[in-house]
């Protein structure tokens, strides 16, 4: 059935306690997690909606650039290779999931920070990894990817 669904597709973590859900993003901020895409709503469910800014707006411009070098500072990747995912907000502000490549250029935070192999972050982010069906593009869902690890620790 859909019970799960119908329930609000909620996660827990190791001991059971519900953490949210597989449909909406959260923030993190540890260097032992990965990152969504940005927010315009700052992940408020109940506000949700994107930013309006035009791609040519300076607002939109300067947040980007912005995040771009915290990323850069962070992951280490050049502004260039970062994925797109990353730097923009998607129509509702709070979308779960990140591309695989945005995915990827964290993996080696992410193993350094908790003590891990690279290859072994690699395998949960190609685990909670989804085809995107049909005619979708291939996600990752954060909070799902980010609990597993807490939970092999």
């Amino acid at each position: 059935g859909f019970s799960h669904q119908a329930n609000g597709s909620l996660l827990a973590d190791a001991e059971g306690r519900v953490i949210g859900s597989s449909l909406v993003g959260q923030r993190f901020t540890s260097e032992r997690y990965f990152q969504g895409r940005p927010s315009a709503v700052d992940y408020a469910a109940g506000a949700v909606g994107g930013s309006n800014l035009a791609p040519s707006n300076p607002a939109l411009r300067e947040r980007a650039e912005a995040d771009a070098g915290q990323i850069t500072a962070r992951d280490g990747v050049e502004p260039g290779r970062i994925p797109v995912d990353l730097l923009t907000a998607s129509g509702s502000g709070i979308d779960p999931a990140i591309s695989p490549e945005a995915a990827a250029i964290q993996v080696d935070r992410v193993a350094r920070a908790r003590g891990l192999s690279p290859s072994a972050v690699t395998a949960l982010v190609e685990r909670y990894s989804d085809s995107g069906g049909w005619l979708g593009q291939p996600t990752v869902n954060v909070l799902a990817l980010n609990l597993a690890l807490d939970a092999i620790e």
